[in-house]
C-alpha cells in the first residue's frame, strides 16, 4: 500500500488523546493541511487540547520533497512555544517514523504514523526537553473526502 499521507496534498482530522507530563489524558482534536508545491510540501495544522484552560498548538512545516529513494524527507517550522524546530520523517514499511528537536532548547520528540489504510493513520508521538517528558498524544488521523 502507498502512503497518501504527506505524499498526497489533503486535508487530515485528528481525534483521540494528549498527556501532559504529570500524565493527566486529555480529549483532544485537530486539522492537518497538505500542499504540495515544486520546491516544498507544506504541512500546516493545529491541535486542540480541551483541558482547563484550552490550549491549541499550531504548527506550520516546511518539507523537502524526497529525493530518488522516496524514504526519507527533512522538515522546519517555527513554533511560537518552542522555536525553531527540524525534523526527519522516514517511511518504514507500513509506517512513517519522524524524528525532531530543537537544539537551541533543548526540546526533542519523536512520532510514529502507522498506516491502517488509505484514509487513516494511526499517530503517537512525545515531546520531551532533555530526558524529561512534557507531552504525549495518541490521535486517529482521517482523511477528509474531496
Amino acid at each position: 500500500m502507498m502512503h497518501t499521507f504527506l505524499f498526497e496534498p489533503g486535508v487530515w482530522t485528528s481525534k483521540g488523546t494528549f498527556w501532559r507530563a504529570d500524565g493527566e489524558p486529555i480529549e483532544a482534536q485537530g486539522r492537518i493541511e497538505i500542499a504540495h508545491h515544486p520546491t516544498a510540501w507544506l504541512l500546516s495544522g493545529s491541535l486542540k487540547v480541551f483541558g482547563s484552560p484550552p490550549v491549541e498548538f499550531v504548527n506550520a512545516y516546511s518539507i523537502s520533497p524526497p529525493g530518488r529513494d522516496a524514504t526519507c524527507m527533512k522538515w522546519t517550522s517555527e513554533n511560537a512555544t518552542l522555536g525553531k524546530l527540524s525534523g526527519t520523517y522516514s517511511v518504514v514499511g507500513s509506517s512513517i517514523l519522524c524524528v525532531y528537536t530543537c537544539t537551541a532548547a533543548g526540546y526533542h520528540g519523536a512520532e510514529h504514523l502507522g498506516q491502517v489504510d488509505a484514509n487513516r493513520y494511526n499517530a503517537s508521538g512525545i515531546l520531551l526537553l532533555h530526558e524529561r517528558r512534557l507531552s504525549s498524544w495518541q490521535v486517529v488521523l482521517t482523511r477528509k473526502a474531496t
